[in-house]
């Protein structure tokens, strides 16, 4: 018998697990021995330290590609370890360190290689992010991609090589409440701040076209994507993917609930429900202009779908909509009816030359 967190967590995230780089067999094995939720975390990063001792033995035989993908997927797995593990920190923690660690070994591997660029976000603190650029292509337009409440840069690879195989740089980065950014500053309601610092470290480089660049975001970050969007104005176009347009923490599941009560840096839920109440996009959404593509999904129980239709109705600017039957939460059941799609609709929008 396993307890009810591991079973939601199971029904609510599998697809996603595997859609983001977890090998299908290893979710099986892992899941089916685990009886309490107690044991996720440690179950999670046993199985991820055999794919980083994979990577360290091909790495030492001079086999790169077979590197990048073993660190990568250790990298992930011991995300899925940490993700929604907040009832005991220090454990949590542990495996972060250990995702960021294997995601690191894999940046010179993985093809197009990883950049780490960490960027000033306010006097006191600085945030990372992880560029990739297309191979190939001079200047390229550049995506500013937006993890949510559970992701972190560590998961989203599979996502970015989408966009990469079509010409467009991809900047993953962890805002506060996310990543390696979640234990000093918390959940930030006006997202267009760390996004502003994110666009003016790639200003900076010169070697990206930062006049043709957009902004994607999941789940929370497809809140976050908006509200970057409706103050940031050097965003050309947005993919906001199952993003709430409201944050209900009562209407929640038990384990994102307490994700959010974490990130938030509350003490417990009184606390946590008026800063989940900063996160509406009333009087927001209504002042984008430019492209964007919003996707929901009908069997969606994290966020409800009319979140996605009332984006998509209050944008001022162009929408490309796309409610996904049978969707659930992100659509991961079904990414074949959205994740390309969208990543040749910002294509064109950003005029890469994959496009």
């Amino acid at each position: 018998m396993t307890d009810e967190l591991v079973e939601r967590a199971i029904a609510y995230w599998g697809p996603r697990y595997v859609e983001n780089g977890v090998p299908v067999g290893d979710f099986f094995e892992v899941t089916r021995a685990i009886a309490s939720w107690d044991d996720w975390c440690a179950a999670w990063v046993s199985a991820a330290g055999i794919h980083e001792r994979e990577g360290d033995a091909a790495a030492t035989a001079g086999h790169r590609r077979s590197a990048g993908l073993h660190y990568n997927t250790a990298a992930v797995e011991y995300h899925f370890a940490k993700f929604l593990f907040v009832h005991q920190p220090d454990e949590m923690r542990t495996a972060h360190r250990h995702a960021i660690a294997a995601h690191r070994k894999a940046h010179p591997y993985l093809a197009p290689p990883v950049e780490r660029i960490e960027f000033p976000y306010d006097a006191e603190h600085t945030l990372v992010g992880n560029l990739r650029k297309p191979d190939g292509v001079t200047q390229p337009p550049v995506l500013v991609m937006i993890p949510g409440l559970d992701s972190a840069k560590e998961e989203l690879s599979t996502n970015e090589d989408l966009f990469l195989d079509r010409g467009i740089a991809t900047f993953t980065i962890d805002g506060p409440g996310q990543g390696e950014a979640e234990y000093e500053l918390p959940i930030e309601a006006h997202y267009e701040k760390p996004v502003a610092a994110a666009i003016d470290a790639l200003e900076a480089r010169g070697d990206l076209d930062t006049e043709r660049l957009g902004a994607w975001g999941v789940s929370l970050g497809g809140y976050y994507v908006v509200r970057a969007a409706a103050f940031e104005e050097r965003i050309r176009a947005l993919v906001s993917l199952a993003g709430p347009y409201k944050v209900d923490i009562d209407g929640i599941s038990e384990l994102s609930m307490r994700a959010f009560i974490r990130r938030t840096h509350s003490v417990d839920l009184d606390e946590a429900r008026p800063r989940a109440a900063a996160l509406d996009l009333t009087g927001v959404a209504e002042r984008i202009g430019v492209p964007s593509y919003i996707m929901g999904g009908t069997l969606d129980k994290i966020v409800p779908p009319d979140a996605a239709r009332q984006m998509a109705d209050e944008i001022r600017g162009p929408v490309t909509f796309n409610m996904i039957e049978g969707g659930n939460h992100v659509s991961s059941n079904k990414t074949y009816l959205y994740r390309p799609q969208s990543a040749d609709w910002m294509a064109a929008q950003l005029g890469a030359s994959g496009g």
